[in-house]
């Protein structure tokens, strides 16, 4: 199902090169910051379909045939789908926060990257794919993309939960709610990094 796998990388200093091309991974070269690195990367995709993953984070074993349930709905090259997320912590304060973003999904319909996108070409470029932000680049394309445009893949995206053990399960999502305020009341994403950092 996988035709090619390409890895964007901001001017990385660790082993990313290296071990993506050890990987057989086509790596390309883009401007520092998520939202120019994702773009980069669906620039150099030639499939039909893009799945957009962060890099600390992976599909769920079994994954592959939830993503095809969902490629061969009727209306699948009108939606995009997002993951469920799961971090990989057994702290139970990491459970009661997978259920906070599961119900900022279902009720806001505001996944974040961390929980992927498939999304069919036509459509990424119809709704002009992902802007060039340090920051906000998800909520900026799933706003664009609208509410009734989303669905849930039916499997879930596992994430690294280092930020979160570091930061504190409460301060970082209270940070990154104030992020959000911020981006909603148009504070542009290249001031709101700062904090986000």
């Amino acid at each position: 199902m996988v035709r090619e796998i390409i890895i964007a990388d901001g001017r990385s200093s660790d082993e990313t090169l290296a071990c993506a091309g050890s990987a057989g991974a086509r790596v390309v070269i883009a401007p520092r910051g998520r939202g120019a690195q994702l773009a980069a990367g669906a620039a150099a995709a030639s499939g039909d379909w893009l799945l957009f993953l962060h890099a600390d984070c992976r599909p769920q074993s079994g994954w592959e045939s939830a993503v095809n349930t969902f490629l061969t709905a009727p209306d699948a090259q009108s939606r995009a789908g997002y993951f469920d997320l799961a971090l990989d912590d057994p702290a139970p304060v990491a459970r009661r926060l997978e259920h906070i973003v599961a119900w900022r999904c279902r009720v806001l319909a505001l996944p974040y990257g961390d929980q992927g996108l498939l999304i069919a070409r036509t459509l990424y470029d119809n709704i002009g794919g992902f802007a060039p932000l340090p920051l906000m680049e998800d909520v900026d394309l799933v706003r664009r993309l609208g509410r009734h445009r989303l669905a849930p893949i039916g499997a879930r995206c596992i994430a690294s939960a280092r930020r979160y053990r570091r930061d504190g399960y409460l301060r970082r999502p209270l940070r990154n709610l104030l992020c959000l305020s911020l981006y909603f009341v148009g504070v542009p994403p290249a001031r709101i990094v700062r904090l986000y950092r």
